[in-house]
């Protein structure tokens, strides 16, 4: 069976914008990529139920958000001074979709209207600092819905993740907020599918906190793990965090030692280390596993390839299948919903 996958992608070098490509889920390979939409470095995508793509955007020098219909017609783009967003997610029951944006520290919810085009709704906009050199200010990195419909908000700039109550025309109260290890750098954060806990990736540090997650935007550290091997010393900077369905295996990206960790979810929740595999590309900033869980695709920022890894449902250990598919300054790797 062929599927469609998408990729967002920087647009400093050789991409053109968000393209899209065949994916046979029996041989694992992967061809046909095709330019889906022109827009300015569309780096994290997110579908709704009707296929509308929504993705970063930017227009006449101006920075915010854009939507494209399933066809790769603009819809609109909602946009104002200073950079673009840098994650959307898409909050299904309220009509809502909800930005990050990393340079100006800021939370945005958009009202979805019938056609898929988007309207700003509400923002907040955060303050604070960190040790680590790249947090001298607010940093909001991802935004995205709690299990109990919460919206939450990753800091990388300030180490903290803050919950916000949601009302149905998108206005934000806050009602809680962690406070991660000084300098961690939050980046992004997955619930477990059936138990009480979350996982926090942190950039700065390499690590993964476990959190027991009590509900009401609550957290409490239960658990940290590094992403890296004993002894490694060089440069690196986490990106992505993925659980798969079944709640057993959760996997990590590395960026500068460029592979992805894969740990074993244990009776309690928390994590234990069972390979890191290298993803044979530089910058692997994004990667996601398949609809059906027996693959994992990797995309590379800088070395422009896409990295096909087998996945085996019973240990979770991963297998390369292949890693010379073409994809430009890749950084989101996307499957629509239906």
């Amino acid at each position: 069976m062929t599927q469609i996958v998408y990729f967002g992608t920087y647009t400093r070098r050789l991409s053109e914008g968000i393209y899209k490509a065949n994916f046979d889920n029996v041989s694992g390979k992967l061809s046909n990529l095709t330019l889906f939409a022109q827009e300015p470095s569309p780096t994290y995508l997110a579908f709704d139920e009707v296929n509308h793509l929504y993705t970063v955007g930017a227009e006449n020098n101006l920075g915010g958000i854009a939507a494209y219909g399933a066809d790769g017609q603009l819809l609109n783009h909602v946009v104002e001074e200073g950079a673009p967003l840098c994650y959307v997610a898409v909050d299904e029951k309220r009509g809502l979709v909800y930005g990050a944006n990393y340079h100006k520290g800021q939370v945005l919810v958009y009202k979805r209207q019938a056609d898929g085009r988007l309207v700003l709704a509400d923002s907040d906009t955060h303050t604070g600092s960190g040790p680590h050199e790249n947090q001298i200010s607010a940093h909001v990195h991802y935004t995205n819905l709690t299990p109990d419909q919460y919206l939450v908000a990753c800091d990388l700039g300030t180490d903290q993740v803050t919950t916000y109550d949601v009302d149905e025309n998108g206005k934000l109260t806050q009602v809680d907020s962690y406070q991660s290890t000084a300098g961690a750098g939050p980046r992004h954060i997955v619930f477990h599918h059936y138990q009480k806990i979350a996982y926090l990736i942190c950039e700065l540090n390499s690590t993964i906190e476990v959190l027991i997650y009590d509900g009401v935007g609550h957290f409490e550290r239960m658990q940290t793990v590094s992403t890296l091997p004993e002894g490694y010393k060089d440069f690196n900077g986490t990106a992505a965090i993925r659980l798969s369905t079944d709640g057993k295996f959760l996997y990590a990206s590395n960026r500068g030692h460029d592979s992805i960790a894969v740990y074993k979810v244990l009776g309690d929740a928390s994590l234990e280390l069972l390979e890191i595999v290298p993803t044979n590309g530089k910058n692997p900033r994004d990667f996601d596993l398949t609809p059906d869980q027996n693959h994992l695709i990797a995309v590379h920022q800088d070395s422009d390839n896409a990295t096909v890894f087998k996945r085996n449902n019973e240990t979770g250990r991963l297998t390369e299948l292949s890693h010379d598919f073409v994809v430009p300054e890749g950084v989101c790797v996307a499957f629509p919903k239906k």
